[in-house]
């Protein structure tokens, strides 16, 4: 198994994937996502609005399996 948390993502650019409005803060909140380098169909998603509060990487099977699309 590949470990999706050794690859450094500081130069992959983020996409976003989704957004919604949320009323309560008038603006808009999106999951950004990349494709991990060097590894076939493996993604790291993290939040727009807190991009340095983490990474979390998933499979692209894990994240079909939760119901979201991948790019």
């Amino acid at each position: 198994m590949t470990d999706l948390y050794g690859c450094n993502l500081d130069e992959v650019p983020f996409t976003k994937l989704c957004g919604g409005d949320r009323p309560e803060e008038h603006s808009d909140s999106y999951v950004l996502i990349a494709r991990i380098p060097g590894i076939e169909d493996a993604y790291a998603l993290r939040d727009s609005k807190n991009p340095d509060a983490g990474t979390l990487r998933f499979t692209g099977t894990e994240l079909r399996a939760a119901g979201i699309a991948t790019i």
